[in-house]
């Protein structure tokens, strides 16, 4: 036998007995646990324009606008959990902190624009030519539906905009919308003009339609869905959730004012069993330009922080108080963060390459704060967190398969752009 058959020889005896025994070993290597919370509802608040982290969050030494020298616009305040401070203006969430953690290293690459960011921050995705991503209440919507019958999966209390729509997953995903608590959402019952008579026409006129497009039965089919459910959201039962002053007064007026009674509203609809709901802090400007702080806008930045406060930890205090907590996940993000230099008006610019969003209550095991920024929250120090990893926590503490692939058509779309939670609030 010369060298070269030895060698064909020799590789083909390895082979045959080493690859049997690699087949087994692949086959009886555990696929990583999923990791699953309890959550059966989520409470999302939308801080658009774009919170500062370093002047709440996570906040660090002290700046000077006038001088220009980056710092944080606020002193810091202790909270119950050792090590973690927050921004003084936070003083009744810093007594709640052991219920939550603020995720400091929060990432993405998206250009610092509105409108892209505001996008990736609600579907996890850059924008797509292509593909028309659902929002991440959709996809909760999608794969958890409503915890009871006559109500919508998904309520958003604030204006509608396509980054919050159900994309490919069509309109049973999509969102139920309002702009006033004091009312109900408009549109779910006939006006009062169209008497029965005149319905009936309608209804005899669109039936004709249908017999001759029946090539659109697809799109109809999702039409006629949302017809029914509208007609059972226009019922009294679901309509009293929008009755504010069933509460006692002195829970509402402990609420705070606007955006209190948005979240106030947002804890009734979790109670009629629906399943996630974004609640806008930034419908009516309470300091004149929201978390928009460029310029001048920084000078009235504690006003909107002190909103968010005191409407927070009433929220949480509440739904601790009637055993939903550990069932509510509330998660509060921005488009992006602020860098901690001042512009030439004494305000703040964009940063998306690190800012925080939090996470309270879920049955997550909370601690405080998660990540670590250097020492002006300008760049990530440990632990970063890209948006898909944002949303798969959330996936992963409803018990939602954040491994699994949703389908636009036959195509497979990952649920969360390859996310993994992060795993030390489950366990």
């Amino acid at each position: 036998m010369n060298r070269r058959d030895f060698l064909t020889t020799s590789t083909a005896a390895s082979a045959a007995v080493l690859l049997p025994r690699l087949a087994r070993g692949a086959a009886s290597a555990p696929a990583a646990a999923l990791l699953k919370g309890k959550a059966e509802h989520v409470i999302s608040i939308w801080l658009g324009g774009g919170m500062s982290q370093i002047d709440t969050f996570d906040p660090k030494r002290r700046g000077d606008p006038a001088k220009k020298i980056a710092g944080a616009y606020y002193d810091a305040i202790d909270t119950v959990v050792p090590g973690v401070q927050v921004c003084e203006h936070l003083s009744r969430t810093a007594q709640l902190m052991d219920r939550v953690t603020a995720v400091r290293t929060v990432f993405h690459d998206v250009i610092d624009e509105h409108a892209a960011a505001t996008n990736r921050m609600h579907t996890g995705r850059p924008v797509s030519g292509t593909v028309v991503y659902p929002s991440l209440g959709s996809v909760v919507a999608h794969e958890r539906r409503a915890v009871s019958e006559g109500v919508p999966p998904y309520v958003l209390i604030g204006y509608p905009n396509l980054t919050r729509g159900p994309g490919f997953l069509g309109a049973r995903a999509g969102y139920l919308y309002l702009t006033d608590t004091s009312h109900g959402p408009a549109g779910l019952t006939r006006p009062e003009s169209i008497g029965l008579e005149r319905q009936a026409r309608r209804e005899a006129l669109l039936s004709g339609l249908r017999a001759q497009a029946p090539a659109a039965a697809g799109a109809r089919a999702d039409y006629e869905a949302a017809i029914d459910q509208t007609l059972r959201l226009g019922s009294p039962d679901f309509m009293r959730s929008f009755k504010l002053d069933e509460e006692k007064a002195a829970l509402r007026e402990g609420y705070g004012g606007e955006f209190g009674q948005r979240c106030l509203l947002a804890r009734r609809l979790v109670e009629r069993g629906v399943r996630f709901i974004e609640v806008s802090h930034n419908l009516n400007f309470v300091n004149g330009t929201g978390w928009d702080v460029h310029n001048g806008g920084i000078k009235q930045q504690h006003v909107l922080i002190a909103d968010l406060d005191v409407a927070l930890s009433a929220l949480m205090r509440d739904l601790e108080a009637r055993r939903l907590l550990d069932r509510t996940l509330i998660v509060i993000t921005g488009e992006f963060g602020r860098p901690p230099e001042f512009d030439s008006g004494g305000g703040r610019g964009h940063q998306g390459r690190t800012f925080s969003c939090v996470l309270a209550g879920g049955g997550l095991r909370h601690r405080g704060a998660y990540g670590e920024t250097d020492e002006l929250s300008k760049k990530i120090v440990r632990d970063p967190v890209s948006v898909p990893d944002f949303f798969a926590t959330i996936h992963a503490a409803l018990g939602i398969d954040y491994t699994k692939n949703l389908h636009d058509g036959d195509r497979p779309v990952p649920i969360t752009d390859g996310g993994k939670p992060i795993a030390t609030l489950f366990g």
